[in-house]
């Protein structure tokens, strides 16, 4: 053999010898350290139309911020993160449909969401059985946390919201006497009752308890019943497409008392739409630590000043996300895990973000406030 051939044959099994090496190199690696440049597709669900579609669209815009800041920082290992957007419309079988889909036709690492109550109960037990990894930016019904060892939220359950407003009725406005006026959901059952107890445990009464459907419009007949037993207040629990009318309706029916409602009521949907039906009108709502650039950066996004309830949780969930793939990969078990154990600090919705044994933050701080000329302001 000549030395041309020779040469020639040397440089193929050095080449053959650098390729096995890199493919070895490759299997040594960790999940977080494997080189890829595919997405890591995300899943979100949220009322994007119908019930509460002002809260699901401003909490998508917080996504959307988050995940350009990811990108343009390079990723995950250089890997872009990838949302694929569902509309939940707030149902729980459009919910459980979308969530379906992401699961076993888009195959994503982790879905957030849903937001409405009923969004996420409709699907924790799929999510629970394949081990998909939920978190939810948005639902608060008690019931979530026993929904399984995948199912994560980083907004507080109504326990605290319940028992809070609960005490703030009785004890700061002194109203001991009133009525309920609940939707059937997830949320306005589970802040109901938990109101109820903790209302009774403080030697209040509940006068009357009237409860409609989600998706009714017309609750005259539920209003005409409360004003009939002369409530000092009425605790109104209602998504945004129910309260506008609702409200409407009560002081058409010349129903005058004061409307004490939930988280829920922090959409400005609602206060343009009521007009002066909703003068002096209070809820309680999570208070969340905002800052001046991300204020600035949802104007930019959405035209406005307007941040509903939920949006912080949604930005902060994405970056607690990323920060835990970026260090244990995109296998389930292992974010499972790592939320567990994680401690996310300088977010927009919270000071910290801790998770207790039910995947549920530790902690929640509330505020109230009352609705003045159209606008809804911290209550002093």
């Amino acid at each position: 053999m000549d030395k041309s051939k020779k040469w020639v044959i040397g440089i193929f099994v050095v080449a053959i010898i650098a390729v096995a090496y890199s493919i070895s190199k490759m299997d040594s690696l960790g999940p977080s350290q494997q080189v890829s440049i595919e997405p890591i597709k995300i899943g979100f669900i949220g009322p994007l139309t119908g019930d509460a579609a002002n809260i699901g669209q401003n909490s998508r815009a917080a996504v959307e911020i988050a995940v350009k800041e990811i990108n343009q920082d390079g990723g995950i290992g250089n890997r872009p993160f990838e949302i694929i957007y569902e509309d939940g419309q707030c149902t729980g079988n459009v919910a459980s449909n979308a969530a379906n889909k992401l699961i076993n036709v888009d195959k994503v690492s982790l879905i957030l969401g849903g937001a409405c109550s009923g969004e996420t109960s409709s699907f924790a037990g799929m999510a629970e059985q394949s081990k998909t990894v939920v978190l939810s930016y948005c639902s608060s019904a008690p019931e979530i946390s026993q929904a399984g060892d995948y199912i994560f939220r980083n907004y507080p359950s109504d326990l605290y919201q319940g028992s809070f407003s609960a005490e703030y009725i009785y004890n700061k406005l002194g109203k001991k006497k009133i009525a309920i006026l609940y939707g059937k959901s997830s949320w306005g059952n589970g802040v109901k009752d938990v109101f109820v107890q903790r209302f009774n445990e403080l030697g209040g009464t509940i006068i009357a308890t009237e409860g409609y459907e989600q998706t009714s419009r017309d609750l005259r007949t539920q209003l005409t019943k409360i004003k009939s037993v002369n409530p000092e207040l009425v605790y109104f629990l209602g998504y945004t497409e129910a309260s506008i009318p609702g409200m409407k309706q009560a002081r058409e029916i010349g129903l005058d008392v004061s409307f004490f409602g939930g988280d829920v009521w922090d959409d400005s949907k609602i206060w343009t739409d009521v007009g002066s039906a909703g003068e002096g009108a209070m809820y309680s709502v999570v208070y969340a630590p905002l800052n001046s650039d991300f204020k600035a950066k949802m104007k930019n996004s959405v035209g406005s000043d307007e941040i509903t309830i939920c949006t912080p949780q949604a930005y902060d969930a994405v970056k607690l996300i990323a920060k835990v793939i970026e260090k244990v990969g995109t296998d389930a078990e292992a974010i499972k895990n790592e939320l567990y154990k994680t401690s996310y600090t300088g977010g927009v919705s919270a000071s910290e973000i801790t998770f207790d044994s039910n995947g549920d933050p530790v902690g929640a701080n509330f505020i109230v406030k009352v609705v003045r000329n159209g606008e809804a302001i911290e209550a002093k």
